[in-house]
C-alpha cells in the first residue's frame, strides 16, 4: 500500500534540525538540509558550520562516517528550489509562529503537489503553523515530534491537524516504523503533546521534593532513577543533560497555554532553578548544573547557599535492599509500601502522577496505552503510568488516591464501578493482541497495526506448547511455520556451558526433524555479552585447565557446525554483540541485525585473543576483501583486521559492523529492532523455499606467513613505545599475529580452516594462565570495565 520516501529536506540546522537530517540520512534518504544564507563569500557557512558540530557529537548521530555523504547542505537564497524534488519537507526553524507561518508559504510555492510538509516544533499549536494554506497544503500538512537524541530516542509523535488527511496520517505511521525504526504515537494538537506534557510534571515534582520536601538531590535521583524503572540519570542528571534554561523555557511556555489544567501550579518554575539560569548555571553545557564534576568526585549544589557540596550519605532506610530486587514489579511494590522517607516520596510523587495523567485523558490522548507509550519510548521509563498503576494494583492505587485528596477522573470511577480491575488484560497469546482499555467508552481496543508485523519470545512462551526444549540458560521456541527459534536465558545472555550445550542438543532435534530452519535471538537488548567470564575463570583453575580447554574445543566444533549445517541458521541481533557473542555470528551463515547493533571482538581487552574461530573467520574476511591472494593485496586488510581485534573495536551501528568485517555485505538490517525476529524467521522460509543449501566449506585460506607478523608486531611496538598500549597490550598483540599469518610459517600459504581454529586454541588457553589476564578478568567481573594493566 505505501511507497517509502526516497528524498527529504530539512529546514533548520539547529540541534534538532541537523539530527534528523542524520536520521534520515542513517535509513538511506537522500537529504537536503538547508539553513538561512550567512554574510560574507561562504552562503553556506550557517549549516556548514552547525552540521560540523553535530557529526562530532558523542554518541555519533550517524551511523557511519559515510553516511554523511546523502546529507547535501545548502541555504535558503541559493538552494531553497531542491525541495521541489524532495517526498518529505521538514520544517526545523526558530518557534516563531509568523516566520513558519512566511516559511510554509514559501515552500508550498515551491514543493510537488502529493509532498508531505511537517514541523517539529514542540511549543507551538500545529494548525495555527499551515493556517494560511491552501486546503491541498493543509491535508498533506501534519506535526512530526522527534525526540533528542532522534537517533536513539524512539518516540515520533505524529500531530494531524483536524485537516490532515487521514491517509497521509497512515503513511506516515508506517514509514516511521518501518523505516526510521520509530515508536509511533499519535498525539492531540495540546500543548507540549503528550510525552512532555507527563514528563515535564514528573520531573516538576521531582525538583520539588528538593525544594520543598527536604530531600538532597541525590536522594531524589535515586528514587526516579532505575530503582523507579527509569534511566540512570533519574531527574537531575537528566536535567542538566536537557539544559537549566531549555527547562525553564518549556515550562514558561507551558504554564500559561493549560489555564484549564488544574494541576498547572505543579509547572511554576522553583526559585533554586531560576537562581542558577539566572547565574549561568546551566547543565552539562557549561559545565555545571545541579551536578559538578570536581577531579574525580561528583558535587551536587546546596539549595540553600549555592555552593557545590559532597553528597551526604543517604537517609532512604533499606533502599539498597530493595534495589537488588531484580523484578521491576516486585521492586515498585516494595517501594511504594516502604514506611522510610524513600517510601514516603514515591508513593505521593507516584499518586500524583498517575492521577495526572489519568486526567489529560481524553484531553492528550484517548487511550493509556498511547500515554504509556509515549513515556516509555519518550524518557526511557521501564513501565508507562497506567503499566504502573496496573502492578500496584488498580483498586490499592485508586483508594489511596481518594484517601491522598488526588482527583480521580469519571472514567477511571466508571472503570471501577465496572468492576473493570487493570488498564490491561491478555486474553490471547500474541502481543500484538493484548487488549488495551479504551479509557472513554470503557472498552477493549487492539494496539495498533504495526505490531501484528512483531513477534515477542514473551507472548509466545505464554503457551507451554510452544516451549519445544529448554535447560536453565536456554530454551528452543516454536516461532510456528516450521521455525524455531534458540533464545539465551543466562545472565546477559553469555555463552555459559549450558547455552553451548544446549545449542549442540537443539542442532541435533533439527537435524532429525522436519523443521524448516533455526533463529538463534531472543528478546533482549542485548543479543550477547560473550563468554561468562566468571564460569571460564573457574574452569581456567581446575584440572590445570582442562576443563577450559573442552569448553575451547565444544565450542569451536559448534560453531563450525552451524557454518555448515544443512538447514538455514539465521542470527537475529540487536545491541551489544560482544566477544564470543560475535564469534557464533561470524559462524552463523545469514545474519538478521537491528541497526543499533554494537559488534566487536573484545577479548584483547580481557587479556585473551579470539579463541572460537573469531580470528580464522577474520582473516577468511581479509582474504576475500583483497583483489587477489597475492600477499600485497591482503596485506592491507590482514592490518585492519590487527587494528580492528587488537584495540578491542566495537562496531557504533549495524552498517560500522559491516565496514569492520565483523558482518557481511548481505546481512539484513533492519531499523525497528521491534521487527528482528520477524524478519529472521521470514529469512529463514525464504531461504528453505528456494533450496537452501550450506556455504561450500572453506579448505584453503590464504595467509601471509612470517614477514607480515614482524610488520604486525612492528606496529603494536610502535604504539606502545608511543604510550597508546600498555606492554601487555602489545604482547597480546603478539600472539593475535602469530595466529593471523599462521603461526610458524615462514612465507605466504594457504592452509584450512581447521589449521587455523589450532592456532587459536594453542595461542588462547596459555594466557588464561598469565596473571595480568587473570587481574583484567577480575577487574571487568568486578567493575564491568576494562583495565590495561
Amino acid at each position: 500500500m505505501f511507497k517509502p520516501f526516497q528524498k527529504a529536506a530539512v529546514l533548520g540546522a539547529g540541534v534538532m534540525g541537523s539530527q534528523i537530517a542524520a536520521h534520515l540520512a542513517n535509513a538511506g534518504l537522500t537529504v537536503h538540509l538547508l539553513d538561512i544564507a550567512a554574510q560574507g563569500d561562504n552562503k553556506n557557512d550557517v549549516v556548514e558550520t552547525a552540521f560540523k558540530k553535530a557529526i562530532k557529537q558523542s554518541p555519533p548521530i550517524l551511523f557511519t562516517e559515510k553516511t554523511a555523504r546523502r546529507v547535501i547542505l545548502g541555504n535558503f537564497d541559493e538552494h531553497f528550489h531542491r525541495i521541489a524534488d524532495v517526498d518529505w519537507v521538514i520544517e526545523v526553524v526558530v518557534e516563531n509562529l509568523a516566520i513558519k507561518q512566511d516559511l510554509m508559504a514559501r515552500i508550498e510555492s515551491t514543493i510537488r503537489d502529493d509532498a508531505v510538509v511537517s514541523t517539529n516544533t514542540s511549543g507551538l499549536p500545529i494548525h495555527e503553523i499551515a493556517k494560511g494554506c491552501s486546503e491541498s497544503f493543509r491535508k498533506r500538512f501534519l506535526g512530526t515530534h522527534f525526540f533528542n537524541p532522534p537517533r536513539y530516542l524512539k518516540l515520533l509523535e505524529l500531530i494531524p491537524t483536524p485537516d490532515t488527511d487521514p491517509q497521509i496520517l497512515e503513511t506516515m505511521q508506517w514509514f516511521a516504523w518501518m523505516h526510521l525504526g520509530k515508536g509511533v504515537v499519535v498525539a492531540k494538537d495540546t500543548p507540549n503533546f503528550i510525552a512532555n506534557r507527563i514528563g515535564m510534571y514528573a520531573t516538576m515534582l521531582g525538583l520539588r521534593g528538593v525544594t520543598e520536601q527536604g530531600y538532597t538531590i541525590e536522594e531524589i535521583d535515586t528514587l526516579t532513577g532505575v530503582i523507579a524503572g527509569r534511566p540512570k540519570s533519574a531527574t537531575f542528571r537528566t536535567a542538566d543533560l536537557v539544559g537549566l534554561d531549555t527547562l525553564m523555557y518549556v515550562a514558561h511556555n507551558l504554564y500559561p497555554a493549560i489555564p484549564d489544567d488544574e494541576s498547572r501550579e505543579v509547572f511554576r518554575v522553583p526559585q533554586l532553578m531560576k537562581k542558577l539560569v539566572e547565574t549561568g548555571t546551566l547543565g552539562a553545557k557549561t559545565g555545571q548544573g545541579f551536578y559538578k564534576k570536581q577531579g574525580k568526585e561528583i558535587l551536587s549544589i546546596n539549595p540553600t547557599t549555592l555552593a557545590y557540596e559532597a553528597a551526604k550519605p543517604l537517609d532512604l532506610g533499606d533502599i539498597e535492599a530493595i534495589g537488588k530486587i531484580s523484578d521491576l514489579g516486585d521492586r515498585l511494590q516494595k517501594l511504594y509500601h516502604n514506611p522510610d522517607r524513600a517510601g514516603a516520596f514515591f508513593r505521593k510523587s507516584t499518586l500524583e502522577i498517575l492521577g495526572y495523567s489519568a486526567r489529560r485523558i481524553p484531553e492528550i490522548a484517548d487511550k493509556p496505552a498511547d500515554i504509556d507509550r509515549a513515556i516509555r519510548w519518550g524518557f526511557g521509563w521501564e513501565l508507562g503510568p497506567f503499566e504502573i498503576w496496573d502492578v500496584l494494583g488498580f483498586e490499592t492505587v485508586l483508594a489511596d488516591m481518594k484517601a491522598a485528596g488526588i482527583a480521580v477522573p469519571e472514567w477511571v470511577e466508571k472503570m471501577h464501578s465496572s468492576h473493570v480491575q487493570s488498564f490491561y488484560q491478555k486474553d490471547r497469546l500474541s502481543w500484538a493482541e493484548q487488549k488495551v482499555i479504551d479509557a472513554c467508552a470503557v472498552c477493549i481496543s487492539e494496539h495498533p497495526k504495526a505490531a501484528t508485523d512483531e513477534i515477542h519470545l514473551a507472548s509466545i512462551k505464554e503457551d507451554a506448547k510452544n516451549i519445544l526444549w529448554q535447560n536453565s540458560d536456554a530454551a528452543l521456541l516454536d516461532l510456528g511455520d516450521g521455525v524455531v527459534v534458540y533464545e539465551f536465558r543466562s545472565k546477559g545472555n553469555t555463552l555459559t556451558l549450558k547455552v553451548v550445550e544446549g545449542l549442540a542438543e537443539v542442532l541435533d532435534l533439527i537435524e532429525a526433524s522436519d523443521y524448516r530452519g533455526l533463529v538463534i535471538g531472543n528478546d533482549s537488548a542485548n543479543f550477547s555479552g560473550g563468554a561468562n567470564l566468571a564460569e571460564m575463570a573457574m574452569l581456567a583453575q581446575t584440572e590445570n585447565g582442562k576443563g577450559i580447554a573442552d569448553l575451547i574445543v565444544k565450542f569451536q566444533t559448534l560453531l563450525q557446525r552451524i557454518k555448515y549445517f544443512p538447514k538455514p541458521i539465521v542470527a537475529a541481533i540487536v545491541g551489544r554483540v560482544l566477544g564470543g557473542g560475535c564469534e557464533l555470528v561470524l559462524a552463523c551463515p545469514y545474519v538478521v541485525a537491528a541497526a543499533e547493533t554494537y559488534i566487536g571482538l573484545v577479548e584483547l581487552s580481557v587479556g585473551l585473543i579470539p579463541g572460537a574461530g573469531g580470528i580464522m573467520r577474520m582473516v577468511t574476511w581479509a582474504a576475500d576483501k583483497a583483489a587477489s591472494e597475492s600477499p600485497q593485496d591482503i596485506q592491507p586488510f590482514v592490518r585492519k583486521v590487527f587494528e580492528t581485534v587488537g584495540m578491542a573495536k566495537v562496531s557504533s551501528s549495524a552498517h560500522e559492523g559491516q565496514e569492520l568485517g565483523f558482518l557481511s555485505a548481505t546481512t539484513k538490517i533492519v531499523m525497528n529492532a521491534d521487527r528482528l525476529l520477524t524478519v529472521a524467521k521470514e529469512e529463514v522460509l525464504c531461504l528453505d523455499r528456494i533450496g537452501y543449501a550450506p556455504p561450500p566449506e572453506r579448505n584453503a585460506v590464504m595467509v601471509l606467513g612470517r614477514p607480515a607478523r614482524s610488520m604486525l608486531e612492528y606496529a603494536a611496538y610502535v604504539m606502545q613505545q608511543g604510550g597508546y598500549i600498555s606492554e601487555y597490550d602489545s604482547y597480546l598483540a603478539s600472539r593475535l599475529a602469530y595466529v593471523m599469518t599462521g603461526g610458524e610459517l615462514t612465507a605466504p600459504a594457504l592452509v584450512d580452516e581447521n589449521y587455523l581454529a589450532q592456532l587459536e586454541r594453542e595461542a588462547f588457553l596459555p594466557l588464561l594462565q598469565q596473571p595480568k589476564t587473570q587481574e583484567r578478568i577480575a577487574y571487568m567481573l568486578k567493575t564491568k570495565k576494562p583495565l590495561r594493566n
